[in-house]
């Protein structure tokens, strides 16, 4: 007798797997937010520093735009772990993300640019590999059968 090949040959399985679809979308939809904020981040810092120093005032109120979207990922990580019985991994990144972008900050506020660019390449790359993961791999629970 062969053992079950997938998640679908296994319904009992396939109704528990992945996390309320409300939690999915909501991680999905702030986490992608918080990509595109880091990246007018990045496009506002060009314009900067090509010149027109009106971006500064941009790149700074683009951050806290961005800054809020990522503690509503994170809001969303944690619940997608508790109450939502999902992976713990998006709660962990978002966590790392909240300490680089605090960390971001100080250095833009202190002028540290040796140490801002970099971080903001990190933060960026850290962020694509998020959405892409919610995106790809993070599956809605099925809605189980009305009795």
């Amino acid at each position: 007798m062969n053992a079950p090949s997938s998640v679908a040959d296994r319904p009992e399985r396939a109704v528990r797997a992945g996390a309320p679809g409300w939690i999915v979308w909501w991680l999905r939809i702030a986490a992608t937010a918080h990509l595109a904020g880091v990246l007018g981040q990045a496009a506002l810092a060009g314009l900067f520093v090509t010149g027109d120093v009106d971006m500064l005032t941009q790149h700074r109120d683009n951050a806290g735009v961005t800054h809020a979207f990522l503690y509503l990922q994170l809001v969303a990580a944690i619940l997608l772990w508790r109450p939502g019985r999902g992976p713990l991994g998006p709660a962990w990144a978002s966590v790392a993300l909240v300490v680089m972008e605090t960390v971001q900050v100080v250095l833009g506020q202190s002028r540290v640019l040796a140490g801002h660019f970099p971080l903001g390449m990190a933060i960026f790359g850290g962020s694509a590999v998020l959405v892409v993961w919610t995106w790809r791999s993070l599956r809605p629970r099925a809605r189980e059968a009305a009795a």
